[in-house]
């Protein structure tokens, strides 16, 4: 890898703000989920991504998402579940446009069903956005 595309490579996990040595869970992975991010996360983490499985607190949750997955709020209160204090979800969904994309006010609403605020929405990757969640600092 040449070092502009590692430095491109790491700077998609550095606007997620991921940081060295963050425990980072994965759900939702699927065939269609872009492999330079993970592999950025990875890279920028110094550690591999934990499953769904994982059962002990991670600082971050990278969700994936699409309209047909099911319940985004059985989800978001599924990832709440390992968080640290302090921590946030990372909530990505396909693009507008693309198959499999969630309306940004689904989004919303089952975020405040969940206890969450959202505090800012990326470009994460090419096909997928990213609308980070965190618990509010009164509930922390």
């Amino acid at each position: 890898m040449s070092a502009t595309a590692g430095q491109a490579q790491s700077s998609l996990a550095e606007r997620l703000g991921i940081k060295p040595s963050q425990v980072v869970q994965e759900i939702g992975y699927d065939d269609d989920c872009d492999e330079e991010l993970r592999s950025s996360i990875e890279e920028v983490s110094e550690n591999e991504l934990v499953d769904e499985d994982y059962d002990d607190v991670v600082d971050v949750v990278l969700l994936w998402w699409r309209d047909d997955d099911g319940d985004l709020f059985d989800a978001l209160s599924d990832a709440l579940t390992t968080l640290a204090d302090g921590g946030h979800i990372w909530l990505l969904t396909p693009k507008a446009g693309r198959d499999g994309h969630v309306e940004p006010s689904d989004i919303g609403e089952a975020a405040q069903t969940a206890g969450l605020s959202q505090t800012s929405s990326i470009s994460a990757a090419r096909e997928w956005s990213g609308t980070r969640l965190v618990t509010p600092k009164a509930r922390r």
